[in-house]
């Protein structure tokens, strides 16, 4: 079972900077990819960004520039840089873990909220 704990949410206005980190621990091996997603309330939820274990990394076109995704292998963390926040990025972030043939694993959610 894999276990995903996140930490750094908050408020901050815009303009601001928050990081969220998150901590994998369980039966996570072997990872191909871990990152981040967000939902919006009323909207689907979406990849903010991801990188493989390969070093590879994906980000939405609305992130570019302002966010960076980060791993630390031997610590199974995956963090979220966000600078230059906007009130459009006020959602609940999830952090996500993928092991090889399997499906997605899900963190408990932390929020984040930008005012203007």
């Amino acid at each position: 079972q894999v276990h995903l704990v996140e930490s750094g949410g908050g408020l901050v206005q815009a303009g601001g900077s928050l990081r969220l980190s998150c901590t994998a621990s369980g039966n996570i091996f072997p990872i191909v990819v871990m990152g981040w997603y967000r939902q919006a309330p009323g909207k689907q939820r979406e990849l903010v960004a991801t990188m493989t274990d390969g070093g590879i990394t994906n980000y939405a076109d609305s992130v570019k520039g302002r966010f960076t995704v980060s791993r630390d292998m031997a610590k199974n963390t995956v963090s979220l840089q966000m600078n230059n926040l906007k009130p459009e990025d006020t959602a609940v972030y999830y952090c996500n873990l993928r092991r090889l043939f399997e499906g997605d694993n899900w963190g408990q959610g932390t929020q984040v909220t930008v005012s203007s």
